[in-house]
């Protein structure tokens, strides 16, 4: 496949879960992928040591790792072990070489119906969290989930919520994921990408498209670019007239693409990206 267009393209490694990162490192390099997203419990299995060895001699750039978060527990031993593990998630990103961890920030706690509370815990975590990451050359960046994930995954619901969170700390220490999937639906979005590119605080663009019936469970409901109802190009000109430059991530959560032959999906997916992006 020709490098034509995919300058900027990144492969999110849960898009083609179903390969080994050695398999995901050698079809990058057959269909001239230069960038890569990773997930940390794939990091672990490997090595994170190994991990940055292994797409450093590919030439891969590393543009995010996934995830850190679930920051909202009530209980100070789950607090405490999620701080120490969100530093860790640090530690690997600095290992890895990319400068931003994306955070997923976590739904409400058993048996608790506290919004508010539980963002005001993601704000005392970050606040540790946040010089911690600056030291290693990490930045923050938390993302807003749909709606529908508010209760069990995050309460961090719009890109509004995201920055009200972001805007009180410094824009290298957190800013935001701008993600499709989770975004498109929300009509104050763009002015939302607006005021964090005046913060400097737009850390990555992720791609996903949406399409309907949902499966069951929602999890895995993220269509392939193309497949569904978001407009690729008008939100990648929101964040590029909101100064952002950097890669763009492609991240499907998809069990009609893990069934399938996952060197296919990645060529699929460059294509698409191609097609669907400016």
């Amino acid at each position: 496949m020709s490098t034509s267009g995919l300058d900027r393209f990144s492969i999110n490694q849960m898009t083609v879960k179903q390969l080994s990162l050695p398999e995901l490192v050698t079809a990058c390099g057959d269909l001239g992928v230069r960038n890569v997203g990773l997930w940390r419990e794939p990091v672990q299995a490997h090595g994170p040591k190994a991990t940055a060895k292994l797409v450093r001699d590919a030439g891969l750039t590393v543009t995010t790792l996934c995830r850190g978060g679930f920051l909202t527990a009530i209980d100070p031993r789950e607090r405490a072990e999620a701080l120490a593990d969100n530093r860790r998630a640090v530690d690997e990103a600095a290992t890895l070489g990319t400068d931003t961890l994306v955070l997923v920030s976590g739904g409400l706690p058993a048996g608790s119906k506290d919004l508010h509370g539980a963002r005001e815990r993601i704000a005392d975590a970050l606040g540790e969290l946040g010089p911690y990451a600056e030291r290693h050359g990490v930045r923050l960046a938390i993302e807003p989930l749909h709606p529908m994930f508010a209760s069990d995954r995050c309460v961090v619901s719009t890109l509004a919520q995201a920055l009200d969170l972001a805007e009180r700390f410094p824009a290298h220490q957190v800013g935001v994921t701008v993600d499709t999937y989770h975004v498109w639906w929300d009509d104050t979005a763009p002015a939302q990408i607006a005021r964090a590119g005046r913060g400097g605080r737009i850390h990555t663009f992720q791609l996903a498209d949406w399409t309907t019936p949902l499966p069951e469970g929602v999890l895995t409901g993220r269509g392939q670019i193309g497949d569904g109802v978001i407009d690729m190009r008008a939100w990648q000109g929101y964040v590029e007239d909101a100064g952002y430059s950097g890669p763009i991530e492609v991240e499907l959560f998809n069990d009609g693409l893990w069934a399938r032959d996952g060197r296919e999906v990645l060529a699929e997916t460059a294509a698409r990206f191609t097609e669907h992006t400016r």
